[in-house]
């Protein structure tokens, strides 16, 4: 695997403690969350807490929905009402241990949906760098619906 050096313009720095019954929080305090594991999985599912899968879903859904912008801009498009909705499935997997699956979900009622398709296509092949940190490794499916 041919891995490409980036040239850094951002970092993001988080620590957790007490894994998924824990706590994680970012070095500058702009996210700070408790976790614990969901009843689904035999956790006690805690009022008021999140999974890093949430965590992964919603850093996921805003980053693509950036890289939609940006393909977008690209193309001398707008859309404004772009809508980008990412579910991430968490479970044993066939080979041991546990992995995750993700289904993405873009939406725009101002663009017609071939135009939307190849935009989001662009955004995740391209750009959007959970794309490519996540490619051939996990399950992955998209949905696009256009005007």
């Amino acid at each position: 695997m041919t891995v490409s050096n980036i040239k850094t313009l951002e970092s993001a720095t988080a620590v957790s403690t007490g894994g998924r019954n824990g706590h994680s929080e970012t070095d500058d305090g702009s996210v700070t969350v408790d976790l614990s594991v969901r009843k689904g999985m035999g956790g006690p599912g805690k009022e008021g807490t999140t999974t890093p899968e949430h965590l992964f879903a919603a850093g996921y859904a805003a980053c693509f929905g950036g890289a939609v912008d940006f393909a977008a801009s690209q193309h001398k498009v707008k859309i404004a009402d772009a809508k980008v909705t990412c579910k991430v499935d968490v479970g044993p997997r066939d080979a041991g241990g546990f992995g995750i699956a993700v289904k993405m979900k873009v939406e725009s009622q101002s663009v017609p949906t071939e135009q939307l398709r190849e935009i989001v296509n662009e955004a995740h092949e391209k750009i959007c760098p959970y794309s490519h940190a996540t490619r051939d490794n996990i399950p992955f499916e998209l949905e696009v619906v256009g005007a």
